[in-house]
């Protein structure tokens, strides 16, 4: 194998998040400055985080073929069945009726063909062209948003207002890889192998297999890093690194750390978009709690857990919940290592080798937890940091604190 086609034997669907400068407005009374977000940018960004490829058809269509897979097997049902998101404000009045009335087919890869046409597949962007009659996909790539954004199913299942920044907890970003003729056996099983949510954004460069979850894209306003190791000071840093040696976009990425040097050429289609595209997802607040979703009196015993016998404040710290703007950790002080399944210390294979703490705000939202999914729910969270540590919290303690995670 070529080491250029290794270098993009990974999918690249977007791990985490991407480009460069945040404002400094006033201070929060204490003295602490308080980023703010230029929302003329952040609208440019937007568009950059729903729509750009980089470039990146270059690789999904010249190199993997998805064009050519997509026009003859991929139906709107098994496009959702992989966890692939449709726009529904996308969608002309015609369509939601023929939807509605069956009259528009969601077993044809025709439809596909429209939808894309339309551009209602968020995080997919084809280019369709009338060849001897008939709508043809010529060209394919992807976007930010195929992973970091999901849909309310307001209008079915899969299918509904786009909410950006929410990571696609549904999307098999493997068995979607997998679909291509140009991967070898061995290669499609180890995207098989990867499993809803998950996505390892290193497999290509260091041959390794080790998953991790999709993390959000939201919330990120003042926390300085942005990965789960930490890697890089900004949002820039990670968009770069996606979208070029992940996406296939057109530009370079070099890290000497891990001895990572992509470049895509011809031209350089990723470095002028990069503080736009952060300043938009810098614009995402965590999304709050549904109404309902949390027993409230429980919540306030659980934040007394959380500062206090639980220990967790000692590193969930201040109004982002996370010490990661002041120190990283060693792979030894967090419990999510081991990796399940015997996978490499993912650590050790980034550039800081440690791991942030995450940020909490809006946790509710996407299970399973910890960067490698390890822990199903918040309940096997606090129970998993409960016998590591050995906390010995009591089973009304553990409940509450779950309450409280919930909270936030």
């Amino acid at each position: 194998m070529s080491r250029s086609y290794k270098r993009w034997r990974c999918l690249p669907f977007l791990l985490a998040v991407s480009a460069a400068l945040v404002g400094v407005g006033c201070d929060d009374g204490k003295g602490t400055p308080v980023e703010t977000v230029d929302p003329t940018l952040a609208a440019q960004g937007q568009n950059i985080f729903r729509f750009d490829t980089f470039g990146d058809e270059s690789f999904w269509t010249d190199v993997l073929q998805m064009n050519q897979v997509i026009q003859s097997a991929v139906d709107p049902v098994t496009a959702l069945s992989v966890g692939l998101k449709v726009d529904a404000d996308a969608l002309p009045a015609a369509v939601v009726a023929g939807i509605q009335d069956g009259s528009v087919s969601l077993t044809s890869p025709d439809t596909t063909i429209a939808l894309l046409k339309l551009k209602a597949v968020v995080g997919v962007s084809g280019t369709v062209e009338t060849i001897a009659g008939r709508d043809t996909l010529t060209h394919v790539g992807i976007t930010c948003a195929i992973c970091h954004s999901t849909v309310d199913d307001s209008f079915a299942k899969g299918i509904g207002k786009r909410l950006d920044g929410w990571p696609n907890v549904d999307l098999n970003p493997g068995a979607i890889i997998a679909l291509s003729p140009a991967l070898a056996a061995d290669v499609k099983a180890v995207y098989n192998s990867w499993g809803p949510g998950k996505y390892d954004p290193r497999y290509n460069q260091d041959g390794l297999n080790g998953p991790q979850v999709i993390p959000p894209a939201y919330g990120l306003l003042g926390v300085h890093r942005i990965t789960a190791t930490g890697d890089g000071d900004d949002i820039a840093y990670w968009n770069r690194y996606v979208s070029v040696t992940q996406m296939g976009g057109h530009g370079s990425f070099m890290e000497p750390r891990t001895g990572v040097s992509v470049t895509n050429p011809p031209d350089d289609l990723v470095t002028a978009k990069l503080p736009a595209l952060q300043e938009y997802q810098l614009s995402l607040a965590a999304p709050p709690p549904p109404p309902g979703s949390f027993d409230a009196i429980a919540a306030q015993r659980g934040a007394q857990v959380f500062a206090g016998a639980g220990q967790c404040a000692k590193c969930h710290s201040g109004p982002t919940f996370t010490d990661a703007n002041m120190r990283l950790h060693d792979p030894s002080e967090v419990v999510s290592e081991p990796e399940p399944a015997g996978a490499p210390s993912y650590a050790l294979r980034s550039a800081t080798k440690k791991y942030r703490t995450a940020p909490l705000r809006g946790i509710w939202q996407h299970p399973p937890y910890f960067h490698n999914g390890s822990a199903p729910t918040l309940d096997a969270v606090v129970e998993l940091y409960d016998t590591r540590k050995a906390l010995g919290l009591t089973a009304t303690q553990k409940s509450d604190l779950v309450e409280y995670l919930k909270s936030l």
